[in-house]
C-alpha cells in the first residue's frame, strides 16, 4: 500500500519585523496587552514587491533540499494561500515556473487559516491512489496586504510567511488520517466582505480588510478544535497519551492552551511559534512543524497531531508519523 509520508519541512519569513512596541505608536494599544491576550511579540511583514510567491518559493526549495530531491521530481504542487499573486494564474502555477517543473497538476487551495492541512489532506489522497508519488505542499500568505492597520483588533495578530513540505510515497506509515471540516454559516465573523464579483469597488479603491468578531472566533475555535481532537483520536484507536506532539494553528496563545489541556498535554510538547510570526494563516502549521524538526524536538517514528481553524468557518486535522 502506499503510504505518503513527510521526507523535508521549509519555512521562510520576510526579514521586515514589526514588533509590539512598533504598533503602540500605530494604533492604541500596548505591548503588554497584545502579550496576554494572543501572546504575540513581533511579527514578519513582506516588503514591498515582495509577494506570495516569493515567500512559497523559499520555503519550497528548503523543503526539497531538506528531502534531498530535485524539482524536476515534483509531480504535483498545492498552494494554500488567501492571499495569491493575481486572480490567475494560480500562485501553484507560477511558482512551477520559479522552479522550472512542467506538466505537473498545480493549483491553490483557499480554507484561510486551515489551507495548508485542507492541501495536506488532498495531496494525501492522490498519494495514496497512486496517481502522485512526490507533493509539493506549501502554505503562503501576505496578509498584511489585507489587514487594516488603524483597526487594533485585527492588525496586533497578523503576518506574512510560508511553510512547505515534501509528501512522498512510502511504504512506511507517514499520515494516518485527515479530518477536513467547514461550515459557511459562520461566514460573518471572520471575513473579508469584498472581492472579484461582490464590493469590487472596494478592492479597487484598497479597502479590502479582514474583519473579525474575535470573542466569537474565539469560543467557536477553543470548542471545535477540542472536538476535531476527540474525532481523530477516535478514528485511530488512540489514546491522547499516544499523541508525542502538538503542532496547532499559530493563532492565540489562549486557543493553543486550550487544546493543549484537551490532550493533557505540557507545553513542552506543544510547538508554539505564535510568539515570533504572529497569525499567518494558511502558513503557520507548516512554519511550526518546520521549526520542530530543524530544532531536532519531532523526532522520526513520533506522533503528530496538527490541526486549524479557520474563516468560513474551516476546520481540520492531520495526525501522522513522522
Amino acid at each position: 500500500m502506499n503510504y505518503a509520508r513527510i521526507t523535508g519541512t521549509g519555512g521562510y519569513l520576510p526579514e521586515k519585523v514589526l514588533s509590539n512596541k512598533e504598533l503602540e505608536t500605530m494604533v492604541d494599544t500596548s505591548d503588554q496587552w497584545i502579550r496576554e491576550r494572543t501572546g504575540i511579540e513581533e511579527r514578519h511583514i513582506a516588503a514591498e514587491g515582495e509577494t506570495t510567491c516569493d515567500l512559497a518559493e523559499q520555503a519550497a526549495r528548503r523543503a526539497l533540499q531538506a528531502a534531498g530531491r530535485e524539482t524536476g521530481e515534483v509531480d504535483l504542487i498545492i498552494v494554500a494561500t488567501t492571499t495569491p499573486d493575481r486572480v490567475f494564474p494560480s500562485t501553484a502555477c507560477l511558482l512551477q515556473q520559479r522552479l522550472d517543473i512542467h506538466g505537473c497538476a498545480a493549483f491553490d487551495i483557499q480554507a484561510v487559516c486551515t489551507g495548508f492541512v485542507y492541501a495536506l489532506g488532498v495531496a494525501e489522497k492522490f498519494i495514496r491512489s497512486g496517481s502522485v508519488r512526490c507533493a509539493l505542499v506549501i502554505g503562503a500568505e501576505t496578509l498584511s496586504r489585507i489587514v487594516d492597520w488603524t483597526d487594533r483588533s485585527t492588525c496586533v495578530l497578523f503576518g506574512d510567511g510560508a511553510g512547505a513540505v515534501l509528501l512522498e510515497a512510502s511504504d512506511e506509515p507517514g499520515i494516518l488520517s485527515t479530518h477536513l471540516h467547514a461550515d459557511g454559516s459562520y461566514e460573518s465573523l471572520l471575513t473579508v466582505p469584498a472581492g472579484i464579483s461582490q464590493g469590487y469597488d472596494k478592492v479597487r479603491q484598497g479597502e479590502a480588510f479582514m474583519q473579525m468578531k474575535g470573542n466569537e472566533v474565539f469560543k467557536m475555535a477553543v470548542n471545535t478544535l477540542g472536538r476535531i481532537v476527540d474525532e481523530t483520536l477516535a478514528a485511530n484507536d488512540l489514546d491522547k497519551s499516544d499523541i508525542d506532539w502538538l503542532v496547532p494553528h499559530q493563532a492565540n496563545i489562549r486557543i493553543i492552551n486550550a487544546t493543549a489541556r484537551k490532550l493533557k498535554m505540557t507545553t513542552e510538547r506543544v510547538v508554539i511559534t505564535v510568539d515570533r510570526h504572529g497569525n499567518t494563516s494558511a502558513a503557520s502549521v507548516p512554519l511550526a512543524l518546520d521549526t520542530a524538526v530543524r530544532d531536532g524536538r519531532i523526532q522520526r517514528g513520533e506522533t503528530v497531531l496538527m490541526e486549524a481553524f479557520g474563516g468560513g468557518f474551516t476546520w481540520g486535522s492531520v495526525l501522522l508519523k513522522y
